[in-house]
């Protein structure tokens, strides 16, 4: 297969009549400045690898507009995001998850991290299949073209100290080694099926959520697995208040003592740390997550993303409960939120951002091959439009800063994943009508029962 792209960013550079070759799966050749070959396709505007969504909850998506006509804060938030886990099976699952993957696909995301946690029936008991709910979301991406690392999440208390209860029962194990057993079958499965859009990884859901004395197995689970582990770290500042309590140091000290820092793992938010928690990541090259349009949806506040890069703290993005699927947003807030905050332009230059969407990404989600434009790496391609009224006038000098800081997700032309076409012309080839599909799923999702 042959692909002209007008112009591609190359990880340092934008380049100009870009010849990119695959063999399959993966880029065999990538040759600037060079006339188009009769029978490659030709991409015009602005060729990227593709994005890398690396912390979503699928099902969240069905609070769009909804979670938005009243004043609250992230716990009545939680609310009811509840109403909706507590209504969902596989199958209204696999069908909510396929639309909003294939609305991923749209934004140029080729692989999604999903924090996956709505494992069990209501009421708790195991589906006779007990990774069904995983399995339909494994299925869903498959559904939509794109890769995903799912990330089974331990969820085994409802805060320090406290059971889970109501809809909450969906999320839990008993123990960490429940859930180890539970992910052991997902893992082997999963890698028996032969499904080579899929990974699984770990995570645990936070220190509210997961005891201190149990932390270390779930750490212990993707050590020996060499799977990504994702944390929710200090996204509110009553966590932090709740674990000092407890506890007597910060959730970023207890993961550090429980051996679940390092570089397969990836703290999401991380918006209310000290220096101290600070420099943890940093030593231990812990990514982090920045989720900037749920942060400011939420009301949960800005990150120190600046600090943590500059520490060797890795940055990468998601979208999170899906307030919007758009990481060019995302690459751009991170930078537009430390300018509110500091009152100072040009923390963070195009190039830095685009490798958090991109390849930073995909090594979070356990697909280092991913994530880059260079023979050898899986062939994710997204075409951004640089004659659109948002990007028209900036030309090639400027072409990635007018990814960054001025395209959104309806820039978005072109997809190609794994050597696959998924989006052509702004239009999904695999999801016939998009936006049907997310309107039939939440409604299924959100629907009222009668009495």
């Amino acid at each position: 297969m042959q692909w002209h792209a007008q112009f591609a960013w190359l990880g340092d550079a934008v380049a100009a009549d870009v010849l990119i070759e695959a063999d399959g799966e993966r880029i065999t050749s990538l040759t600037p400045g060079v006339p188009a070959p009769p029978h490659a396709q030709h991409l015009p505007g602005l060729t990227l690898p593709g994005l890398a969504n690396a912390h979503s909850h699928a099902f969240h998506r069905a609070l769009r507009s909804r979670v938005q006509e009243n004043r609250g804060t992230f716990w009545t938030w939680r609310e009811q995001m509840y109403k909706v886990a507590d209504r969902l099976d596989p199958d209204s699952y696999r069908a909510l998850a396929r639309a909003v993957f294939a609305e991923m696909a749209l934004a140029g995301i080729s692989c999604v991290g999903e924090f996956h946690y709505l494992h069990h029936r209501p009421g708790g008991a195991p589906y006779d299949a007990p990774n069904a709910m995983g399995e339909a979301l494994i299925a869903a991406a498959s559904d939509a073209g794109i890769r995903i690392t799912l990330l089974d999440t331990c969820y085994l208390t409802g805060g320090i100290g406290q059971p889970l209860k109501g809809p909450q029962l969906r999320f839990g194990d008993g123990t960490a080694g429940n859930w180890a057993r539970r992910v052991d079958s997902l893992y082997e499965q999963t890698d028996k099926a032969g499904r080579l859009h899929a990974r699984v990884g770990a995570a645990i859901h936070s220190v509210r959520a997961v005891p201190r004395e149990q932390v270390r197995a779930v750490a212990s689970w993707a050590k020996e697995h060499r799977a990504p582990l994702h944390v929710h770290l200090s996204e509110q500042p009553a966590e932090n208040t709740a674990c000092l309590d407890a506890y007597g140091v910060t959730p970023a000290r207890l993961l550090a003592e429980a051996g679940a820092l390092g570089p397969l793992t990836t703290a999401v938010h991380a918006t209310h740390l000290t220096d101290d928690d600070i420099g943890l990541l940093g030593a231990t090259t812990t990514g982090v997550c920045m989720c900037p349009t749920t942060e400011r949806d939420l009301a949960d506040g800005i990150g120190p993303a600046r600090g943590l890069c500059d520490a060797g703290a890795p940055i990468c993005l998601g979208s999170d409960q899906h307030a919007a699927i758009d990481l060019f947003e995302e690459a751009r807030a991170v930078e537009l939120d430390e300018r509110l905050r500091t009152r100072v332009r040009g923390h963070w230059t195009a190039g830095e951002l685009l490798a958090a969407a991109t390849s930073n990404g995909h090594y979070a989600l356990g697909w280092p091959e991913a994530g880059r434009l260079e023979p050898g790496a899986y062939c994710d391609l997204v075409t951004v439009a640089l004659d659109s009224v948002r990007t028209a006038g900036a030309g090639a000098a400027h072409a990635a800063e007018a990814a960054v800081f001025a395209a959104t997700a309806a820039d978005v032309r072109y997809v190609v994943v794994s050597g696959r076409q998924i989006v052509h012309d702004a239009r999904h080839l695999l999801v016939d009508d998009v936006p049907a599909a997310l309107s039939a799923a939440i409604e299924s999702a959100t629907r009222e029962e009668p009495g």
